[in-house]
């Protein structure tokens, strides 16, 4: 096997969470490869970040960047009603007083472009264009990966430890048939874009709107540069599919249901095309195998409706490289070797799960809840920053009050740790 294809470490998939794991690996000295099926810049959904990804970002040197790009910058959450009023805004500002309490609404084409040459800066070599299509194993271990490129030449990449970074492909948790779905937050997404469209002044132009459908779902609403909105409806299969299929009759009927979405909207016009997606909350049953990490939505992927899902990327893309430099360090790259990386992820995203569910629960509302636990405003608005690595107990406390909250999910921890076979 030729010297070039030897690593310290594999990432599959060059998205946030791929990104971030080989800049922070590279910046250790760490030799890494990242292996991207497709070519920069490419379309992703997921536009808006939250305030603790800063750290993250700062960590991996791309705060300057980001500070003089166009990117819209984001002070706050609001959530208006189906009467179509808004709320008090969440403002960041008032909870963080860090400069990180101002984040980014971002077009995903650019942002993740500049985190994978980040990357590359750093020292990682990055190959675009070249799909993984199975591992390699010594003694049941995974000890690399082969994959292939346009011309369908066969490419081998051996290293102690790979980090699957491949979004909601989710490499191994398909190949290994690991994907647990959340029953209870089984939605569809149906989206687009808008030009012109009305932006509120000030400080809250910016701002991510969360506007809901009457008993079924929810609006996004998030400006971004270049006087571009994107906007989505997320609810129920069922409930969106029950007169038509057709994507923009389905759009446009929903935004007929929430008077701020539909006044903002009046102004602009829309462009491109009409997009769905489903299958929105899942979790593997494992986080990590003998060789291997799983990291970013190749893990997990929780409901939409706060944002998390690019925090969550970059937090587990810097976790997992932390978790594998260790290994590295140790010798030591059995399933076991990450348990702590497991239960420390898994508790983060419980945290936002809590809120999400409290969320879509009809008794619960922000406003009464607030009201009756103005003490809970600091908490709940950490939660919705990204600071889920705390103990929010008491939060969920109170808010079980008003709302069903779900026990932890119990997969998520390495394979070892439950004495399951990996499928060949």
């Amino acid at each position: 096997m030729p010297k070039a294809n030897r690593y310290d470490a594999i990432v599959i998939g060059g998205g946030p969470a791929g990104s971030t794991a080989a800049a922070v690996l590279a910046q250790k000295g760490r030799r890494v490869v990242v292996l991207e099926k497709e070519k920069f810049p490419r379309y992703h959904i997921g536009e808006s970040l939250l305030p603790y990804g800063y750290y993250t970002l700062q960590r991996i040197g791309v705060l300057d960047k980001m500070k003089g790009s166009e990117f819209t910058r984001k002070y706050s959450v609001q959530f208006v009603g189906t009467s179509g009023r808004a709320s008090l805004p969440f403002y960041f500002f008032q909870q963080l007083k860090h400069e990180a309490s101002q984040t980014w609404q971002v077009l995903r084409g650019e942002f993740d472009q500049l985190l994978l040459d980040n990357a590359r800066e750093k020292g990682a070599e990055v190959i675009e264009e070249t799909t993984v299509r199975g591992v390699i194993r010594d003694n049941g271990a995974v000890a690399g990966v082969n994959g292939v490129t346009p011309s369908g030449e066969t490419l081998e990449f051996h290293a102690p430890i790979t980090i699957d970074c491949s979004g909601r492909d989710a490499f191994s948790v398909t190949r290994n048939g690991w994907k647990v779905r959340d029953p209870k937050l089984n939605k569809i997404a149906v989206w687009t874009y808008y030009k012109g469209a009305l932006r509120d002044p000030g400080v809250d132009e910016g701002a991510t709107t969360v506007a809901y459908v009457p008993e079924k779902g929810w609006f996004w609403y998030i400006p971004l540069h270049r006087d571009i909105v994107s906007v989505g409806v997320v609810a129920e299969k069922d409930y969106l599919y029950k007169d038509s299929h057709d994507l923009p009759a389905i759009f446009h009927g929903e935004v007929e249901k929430n008077k701020w979405i539909k006044h903002h909207l009046a102004a602009g016009q829309q462009f491109g095309p009409y997009r769905v997606t489903g299958e929105y909350s899942y979790r593997s049953r494992h986080c990590a195998a003998d060789g291997l990490i799983l990291a970013g939505d190749a893990f997990a992927f929780l409901d939409p409706v706060f944002s998390s899902g690019v925090f969550i990327a970059l937090r587990s893309g810097e976790m997992a490289a932390d978790a594998a430099d260790a290994a590295l360090a140790s010798g030591d790259f059995s399933a076991a070797q990450f348990s702590g990386y497991g239960a420390d992820l898994c508790g983060g995203i419980e945290a936002m799960r809590r809120l999400v569910y409290a969320f879509y629960d009809h008794a619960f509302s922000f406003r009464v809840f607030l009201k009756h636990h103005p003490d809970m405003h600091g908490d709940m608005t950490d939660c919705l920053m990204g600071n889920l690595f705390r103990d929010f107990d008491p939060l969920f406390s109170a808010v079980a009050e008003f709302a069903k909250i779900p026990e932890p999910l119990s997969h998520g921890r390495p394979l070892a740790v439950d004495k399951v076979e990996v499928t060949p």
